[in-house]
């Protein structure tokens, strides 16, 4: 199934001192080129946050208004691409792989969305394969996207999950990189 990919890039990386989450390197790949790669099949890819070198060619957009959150990191995000499906990451998720990706997408059937749990068993937003319209529907409602609750905003939605896994874990903190 065709699938768009919104990787969500423009969170200020507080809990890290202000460094750029984005391009921290493990393994000799930085966390925005980990998920480029795991989502190298899709038709589109947008990264929504300040333009930075990458191993593939992707479209940028940021968020309206700026430092909006993800909710207006999602928003601006699907103004690009036009397939049935959209990924929707956060670039900090190291470990998932592009078979993870696949597993989303095919995970969907009936449901709005189908996500990842991680290895503690939370729910994962921004880890989920969507219906476009679904998702679209859903932002919309929000009224204005800025800081609003991803939870909250996607409340609504029927989502499916994975069982707890890897793939789902998040970096966070400089000790979720060193647990690795």
């Amino acid at each position: 199934m065709e699938f768009d990919a919104v990787v969500l890039a423009g969170g200020g990386s507080t809990r890290f001192g202000g460094v750029d989450k984005a391009m921290l390197v493990l393994d000799g790949v930085s966390l925005l080129d980990r998920v480029l790669i795991a989502t190298a099949g899709a038709a589109s890819t947008v990264v929504v946050g300040q333009q930075r070198t990458t191993y593939r060619a992707v479209s940028w957009t940021l968020e309206d208004p700026p430092s909006g959150g993800p909710v207006a990191g999602l928003a601006a995000g699907l103004q690009h691409g036009t397939a049935p499906v959209v990924v929707v990451l956060s670039c900090d998720l190291p470990w998932i792989t592009e078979s993870d990706v696949t597993t989303l997408v095919e995970g969907l059937a009936d449901h709005d969305g189908y996500g990842l749990r991680d290895t503690d068993g939370r729910e994962q937003q921004l880890a989920t394969a969507y219906r476009r319209t679904a998702l679209a529907a859903a932002i919309e409602q929000v009224g204005d996207p800025r800081d609003k609750s991803v939870r909250r905003a996607l409340a609504g939605l029927d989502l499916a999950w994975t069982e707890p896994t890897r793939a789902g874990d998040d970096v966070d903190t400089w000790s979720d990189l060193d647990d690795n």
